[in-house]
């Protein structure tokens, strides 16, 4: 097997160019070359020589994705990307404008197994994980493609990434990794619909990046009718493992809510929620759910979200509306996947 170069870390790198015989100083250009400049192939590295090249090309493999399709927003400029990986397989990722600065949503596998109700990301299960450096080169092609620098990432598009550990673990510190793009931590989300060993893991982790945990619900029923994870991991022990994240990290737990229209927006779904969370540090982001066409759920009306934001803000609870994005194109994860993959059949 190859070494996928651009998944070693800084240290690993140099290790590597050692045991290939040249000085560790290469292995300092070989990781600016990647993870600052961006390069696309070992050919762009211009100070490279061209015997460690050839090395380099034997016994590694360079991740460099490519840009299957891109839609771009009439409305505000969001960008949604199709990428296909070495092996033929597509994943998507968004590139968001904010006054604060570029935000790009990311995804972590090829596919989910998850099977959450609303989503279209799983309707065709899952596939494979994603490597450190598949994961990482969705935010260097962005980039590279925009010639924009990248402020904050979140890992939400496809995929579970707490079913991805290791490897979301080492992207991590790879994006926030002073010698490389140096994404502060507390720039970067990681989004979860609740594996509570993963949550209770991540809290020892020494990492100060948020956590946002899928909720979608307001007691344990329903929640188990929109993710069959909920069948597995009760809401309570969720919330639990989602309390002692903050506890250990000091990071305030984001909650992600996906508002559908008559089964989870209503006036005794804001009352149980603020009994569920209320005593927490905490923020929720409430999100008129994606319709997708193999799903019947409606959006709630804009009416009733600011209902459900009003009831939750009377009790003390931080809460925001996320801002739709990019709603004339395949906005919702995993539908211009979806859409390549009906083509080719």
């Amino acid at each position: 097997m190859p070494i996928d170069i651009k998944s070693l870390n800084y240290e690993e790198l140099l290790a590597q160019v050692e045991a290939m015989g040249e000085k560790k100083f290469r292995g300092k250009q070989l990781y600016e070359w990647m993870h600052v400049h961006l390069a696309r192939s070992y050919d762009e590295m211009s100070n490279i020589p061209k015997a460690l090249k050839a090395k380099l090309e034997e016994q590694c493999s360079y991740t460099s994705l490519e840009v299957e399709d891109c839609q771009i927003s009439a409305i505000d400029g969001t960008r949604k990307y199709l990428f296909a990986l070495a092996d033929g397989n597509m994943v998507e990722s968004v590139l968001m404008h904010y006054k604060h600065g570029n935000s790009v949503c990311i995804s972590s596998q090829v596919g989910c197994k998850m099977g959450c109700r609303f989503c279209a990301s799983t309707l065709d299960g899952w596939l494979r994980n994603l490597t450190p450096s598949e994961m990482l080169d969705q935010i260097y092609a962005i980039q590279h493609d925009t010639g924009e620098r990248v402020s904050n990432v979140v890992v939400m598009g496809t995929g579970e990434p707490m079913d991805n550990y290791d490897n979301i673990v080492k992207f991590i510190h790879l994006l926030s990794d002073e010698h490389g793009l140096n994404i502060s931590q507390r720039n970067i989300t990681v989004s979860t619909c609740g594996l509570v060993p993963r949550i209770l893991d991540l809290a020892e982790e020494d990492l100060a990046i948020t956590l946002a945990l899928s909720l979608h619900a307001s007691n344990q029923e329903k929640r188990k009718a929109l993710m069959p994870i909920a069948n597995t991991y009760d809401i309570h022990e969720v919330l639990d493992a989602c309390r002692t994240y903050f506890a250990k990290t000091g990071r305030r737990v984001s909650f992600e809510y996906a508002l559908v229209a008559g089964v989870n927006d209503g006036e005794e779904d804001a009352r149980e929620l603020t009994e569920l969370i209320g005593d927490m540090n905490c923020h929720v982001n409430l999100i008129p759910v994606n319709p997708i066409k193999e799903r019947d759920y409606v959006s709630s009306t804009h009416e009733a979200v600011l209902r459900f934001k009003m009831r939750l803000e009377k009790n003390g609870i931080n809460v925001t509306i996320r801002r739709e994005m990019g709603r004339d194109i395949d906005g919702a994860c995993g539908q211009l996947r979806r859409k390549h993959l009906e083509r080719k059949d």
